[in-house]
């Protein structure tokens, strides 16, 4: 059984899908840039063997507290005091785009509250022979082109949180343009805080997932991760782009079972 909770933490809210039984290992799951991913079926089959947690970012939806942050350490900070307030022990941590970024930045200053990472077409890094596409450029249209192997197949609406005030028409307009500009913190001009200096320092059980048909995030990316991890594994999953756990939830979750366990 899933719930949405709204908690405050040090003076920000906090608004999360939460799903699992309490005795269960942990799980911390950061969605990417876009919107978190809601009643996704990827996250309920994660939480038939773990306590899942997956909170919105500050910024998106009814999360709050961006403001308040000036830097990448500021937020793995907040996520750091939501861990110890939630769990009592290390957690898996899962994070996709944005996300990968946010979590691999969490596995490396946080390495005792860390017990396996998984980073899903994580950004990061910056890399001058093979630049990123910009996604705050795109229209809609080109945005949801470059994020799925089959556009046309993509689900229409795409799966997130209730949308605050969501009775408004224009409610989706809004919350895609917040949600960018809250993302913008951490990507604009280029998603490069120094994650490339700390990568190393990562102890835990590492996987790198990436979308074959991703063209958001090219394989180079994912392949420099895996280099600075140690001992990193590498997963790509076929016919799926930026989204691989929405579009292709099945071998998705044989993966992460398949690590996991």
């Amino acid at each position: 059984m899933s719930r949405v909770t709204v908690e405050s933490l040090d003076g920000a809210t906090v608004r999360a899908w939460n799903a699992g039984e309490d005795d269960a290992p942990g799980l911390l799951y950061l969605h990417g840039f876009e919107r978190h991913p809601g009643e996704a079926p990827f996250l309920h089959r994660l939480a038939q063997t773990r306590r899942v947690l997956a909170p919105e970012h500050p910024g998106y939806g009814e999360s709050t507290g961006l403001e308040a942050m000036d830097h990448v350490l500021d937020l793995v900070l907040h996520y750091r005091r939501l861990v110890e307030r939630t769990f009592t022990g290390p957690v898996d941590v899962i994070g996709h785009s944005l996300g990968g970024m946010f979590a691999a930045e969490f596995a490396a200053i946080c390495p005792h509250l860390t017990s396996s990472l998984t980073l899903v077409s994580p950004y990061g890094l910056w890399l001058d022979d093979d630049p990123l596409p910009d996604p705050f450029v795109l229209s809609e249209k080109e945005l949801r082109t470059a994020i799925w192997s089959d556009p046309q197949a993509a689900p229409d609406p795409e799966t997130s949180l209730p949308l605050p005030g969501a009775a408004d028409p224009h409610a989706k307009v809004y919350d895609r343009a917040r949600n960018m500009g809250a993302a913008t913190k951490f990507m604009w001009p280029i998603p490069d805080h120094g994650l490339r200096r700390r990568l190393p320092l990562i102890g835990a059980r590492t996987l790198v997932v990436r979308g074959t048909d991703d063209q958001l995030v090219p394989q180079s990316y994912t392949e420099e991760f895996v280099r600075l991890i140690p001992d990193a594994r590498f997963a790509a999953v076929e016919a799926a782009g930026h989204l691989p756990m929405l579009e292709r939830p099945t071998e998705f979750g044989d993966l992460l079972e398949a690590f996991l366990d």
